[in-house]
């Protein structure tokens, strides 16, 4: 028969023994509620659904990619970094450029006075003519670019103004090299009106014909008349432009589906000339080129 210490002990053991096993209890469930379980109990389930989904011959990489909203198609670079690339400063994408040509109409100071001998001359010393425009530059957005111009313009000279020189033919040409801003209005319009202008370096040159005799062989030799310049006057100076053009955007409506448009513009030029010819023709140039043609 036990005696009462040894019960006693016995009592003892088993509490010490209930609340370890207590304690141990409490200690599982709460690693079982830690984040670690969960990172662990993550990771194998991703690493079973990974090897089910490659039996299945589609792989876990290519399931990720096709769930992932953010990843770009295909590889490669996020989609602002593609942006970057397609979409900057110098890109393709941002080159804007124009041709075209068409009329010229002097105007304004294009006139004259003077004489030559006993012949008296103050009519204009400029008439209708031709010109030839292109530029090329860059598209800063959808409403700015800018462009680096170059227009030729080709003018015949008044008869009575020839006859002043004494001489029998005449022409003047004007070239010239200028950076242009441009402000279209209504970029995203199917048809819209831009406004433009700017300045830059005009040369002016200005010629007296008359017709000499030559000789000239082709299968066989001949004597042929000829246009030769007697006397030729030139200058080199700045110069201002400003006017305004309408556009319509080829195809679509929608900008972006094309770039190019069909343009007609009309503008006002300005050139500071020096005497056209001494004691004959004074004053600056102004003249109005007419241009259509087709800008992107």
């Amino acid at each position: 028969m036990s005696s009462p210490r040894w019960m006693s002990l016995m009592r003892r053991v088993s509490l010490v023994f209930g609340a370890a096993m207590l304690a141990v209890g409490l200690a599982g469930a709460q690693s079982l509620n830690s984040p670690n379980f969960n990172a662990v109990s993550s990771n194998e389930s991703s690493s079973s659904d990974s090897e089910s989904v490659t039996d299945f011959g589609g792989g876990a990489d290519a399931l990720s990619v096709a769930a992932s909203p953010s990843a770009p198609l295909g590889g490669g670079t996020g989609a602002g970094q593609q942006y970057g690339e397609k979409h900057g400063l110098f890109s393709l994408s941002r080159l804007a450029g124009e041709a075209g040509g068409g009329f010229n109409a002097p105007i304004g100071n294009a006139t004259s006075s003077g004489s030559s001998s006993s012949t008296t001359y103050g009519g204009p010393w400029l008439t209708y003519g031709g010109n030839f425009t292109a530029g090329l530059g860059l598209r800063f957005s959808q409403r700015f670019s800018v462009l680096g111009e170059y227009q030729f313009i080709d003018d015949k000279l008044p008869g009575a103004f020839i006859a002043a020189v004494g001489t029998q033919g005449g022409n003047a040409h004007i070239w010239s090299l200028t950076l242009d801003p441009v402000i279209d209005l209504f970029p995203k319009a199917k048809n819209s009106v831009y406004i433009t202008g700017g300045g830059g370096f005009y040369r002016k040159l200005t010629n007296f014909t008359d017709p000499e005799e030559g000789e000239e062989c082709y299968y066989y030799c001949g004597i042929v008349v000829e246009n030769e310049t007697v006397y030729h006057f030139s200058s080199n100076q700045g110069g201002i432009n400003f006017g305004a053009g309408f556009t319509h955007h080829l195809g679509n409506s929608s900008y972006g589906d094309t770039k190019t448009k069909l343009f007609a513009e009309a503008r006002y030029v300005f050139v500071d000339t020096p005497d056209t010819a001494p004691s004959i023709a004074t004053g600056h140039t102004e003249t109005i080129p007419v241009t259509v043609g087709v800008r992107w």
